[in-house]
């Protein structure tokens, strides 16, 4: 990739964003229902590519129940108001009502209380008990203070999601988490992130990880570009970790690490366009939050809006027209590509002549971004 010159002492990568790209038809179509939109992590298969954000806004125990019903992953947010507090809805309720310049204040309050191991434990034992695969994530900080507790509770699937996870965290105050350590002693398959260079995804998969999260996560609800000026325009973050995973294929004999895109996931079209990057799978946070069953009732957010010494992100209001069900498998009413997310993706799929995810992988794409038009 050429480097553009910024200024004389300066020279960076040109990047580009989901919008800047479309896939395009080959000589071939298909059935949408002869396409498949399965895929598997380790032992666990799916029928949906689609994990639900560990958000409080998005996940709580009853949704991830539905959402693993429907064929996805709902990850729960083991530092959210629901291992936090025994009875956490009358906070959501509060959170939707609280004016916009009290918001972040109050959130920061609310979320000054202690994460609660026997909370961690009912919660997972909640969702395992309705028969779906368990998934919890943890921030780096706190993995190592509570993953005993995660693992002894049953959890499947393993998430540590930070705005940006490398393997090499470098601190002169505390000792680090090994992440090659800690994943090496676990049983189950952990998926890390984020990361959106090539150079920090191969890295996090020499760690054993099983998935590699692909962005900032945040996405509507986060101001990380404003307040620490880093930001992954998605398309090229995506591709230069399927580069990475290629590249590890060959050095560790063939061992496959999964690609989740995480960030930058607005409309059905982004998740076309994340797979046909090389993502196995999305991480979707704000087109489920949507959802009129969403814990959120209406609103947005992730952990970044209340940082207790610096929040960069913001709970921000969405439309709610749809349950999860028809946000995912349809019927769609609208034509804008916030729900029936997978009869999209099927339709897609189908139309350039595709029949599995790891095909359409392949498909062929082309740059052409809307400001162009």
């Amino acid at each position: 990739m050429s480097d553009i010159e910024i200024g004389r002492g300066k020279r960076g990568k040109r990047a580009w964003a989901f919008d800047d790209i479309a896939v395009v038809p080959s000589r071939r179509t298909r059935d949408p229902q002869d396409v498949s939109t399965s895929w598997s992590i380790d032992a666990y298969q799916f029928d949906l590519p689609v994990l639900a954000a560990p958000m409080d806004s998005v996940v709580s125990p009853e949704t991830a129940i539905k959402i693993g019903k429907l064929g996805g992953l709902g990850v729960l947010d083991l530092e959210g108001l629901w291992t936090r507090y025994e009875e956490p809805t009358k906070y959501l309720d509060e959170i939707a009502k609280l004016p916009a310049d009290k918001a972040t204040a109050r959130m920061q309050e609310i979320y000054r209380e202690p994460v609660k191991a026997e909370l961690i434990r009912d919660r997972l034992a909640q969702i395992r008990a309705a028969g779906v695969t368990v998934a919890g994530a943890l921030s780096p900080q706190r993995t190592a203070e509570f993953h005993d507790t995660v693992v002894k509770a049953g959890v499947d699937i393993f998430v540590i999601r930070g705005t940006t996870v490398s393997a090499e965290h470098v601190s002169k105050s505390s000792e680090p988490l090994n992440l090659k350590q800690f994943i090496y002693e676990l049983d189950v398959p952990v998926i890390v992130g984020g990361a959106a260079t090539y150079t920090a995804a191969l890295h996090l998969m020499r760690t054993g990880a099983a998935g590699v999260l692909v962005g900032f996560g945040g996405g509507a609800a986060s101001t990380t570009r404003t307040v620490l000026g880093i930001h992954a325009p998605m398309a090229t973050a995506v591709a230069d970790v399927a580069g990475a995973r290629r590249d590890y294929m060959d050095e560790s004999g063939g061992r496959y690490v999964h690609v989740i895109a995480d960030g930058g996931l607005g409309t059905s079209g982004d998740i076309v366009k994340a797979i046909s990057c090389g993502a196995d799978a999305v991480m979707l946070g704000s087109v489920l939050a949507r959802a009129t069953d969403a814990p959120g009732q209406g609103w947005h957010w992730g952990q970044e809006a209340f940082h207790s010494e610096l929040p960069r992100g913001k709970r921000v209001e969405v439309s709610s027209k749809f349950d999860l069900e028809q946000i995912l498998l349809g019927p769609s009413t609208e034509a804008d590509g916030t729900s029936n997310l997978m009869g999209a993706l099927r339709r897609s799929m189908a139309t350039t002549g595709y029949s599995d995810l790891k095909e359409f992988q392949r498909v062929d794409v082309v740059v052409a971004p809307y400001d162009a038009h």
